[in-house]
Order: C-alpha cells, then structure tokens, then sequence
C-alpha cells in the first residue's frame, strides 16, 4: 500500500517528474526536426504499453534523448540511429520497463497456476 502512495499521491516526486518531464521536452525542441519527429512518434508509441505511474518511462524517455542527441550531434540520420525497424527498436527500449504486456503476462501465468495447481 505504500508503494501505491509513494507513486500515486507523493506530490513532491510528482511535482519533480513533472519539472523533468518539461526540461525533457525542451531538449527535444532543439534536435533536428527528422530526429523530433520520431523521437514523439517512438513517445507516444510507448507512452500505449506503460503500467503504473509511469516513472519507469521517464527514465526511457532520458535515455532516448541522450541517443537522439548524440546521434544528431555526430551527424548520423535517425534511422542510423533507431534503425529501419523502429518498433523493434522501441520493443528493446520497452524491455526492462514495467508494460502492461508484462503485467497481462504475469496476471495470465497466476490465474492458470491458481486454478490448476
């Protein structure tokens, strides 16, 4: 239960990702417009498979821009960077981030375990 406190209701952290998220976003302002592009394109695609309250995202998120900004700032075009597949790109982003996927998964494996032993 505190847990659920901690993520849902602690103003001061969401006061704080919020400041960061913001910032974030300022940054993505000044990457060249191919790299904005898909770096929104690659947030709302991931911003569909969050679970919880989102924190674990924010830092994918960082992570992405750091890319993103580095690849602009050694001249690389975006899909150097992301490569042609960009979902799988994202699947790899998405991987060690709690999704709904992951929760449908382990919800699933509980039931059946539950009922069958």
């Amino acid at each position: 239960m505190s847990e659920f406190f901690d993520n849902y209701f602690n103003i001061k952290r969401i006061r704080e990702e919020k400041r960061r998220y913001k910032q974030q976003m300022e940054r993505v302002k000044a990457l060249p417009e191919d790299y904005r592009y898909v770096y929104e394109k690659i947030q709302h695609h991931m911003w569909q498979f969050v679970s919880g309250a989102g924190y674990d995202m924010m830092h994918v998120q960082a992570d992405l821009l750091e890319l993103f900004e580095q690849g602009a700032a050694d001249g690389k075009a975006v899909l150097e960077v992301t490569g042609e597949d960009v979902a799988a790109f994202c699947d790899e982003l998405l991987r060690n981030t709690r999704t709904y996927t992951e929760d449908w998964r382990t919800k699933l494996n509980r039931d059946i375990k539950n009922k069958l032993g």
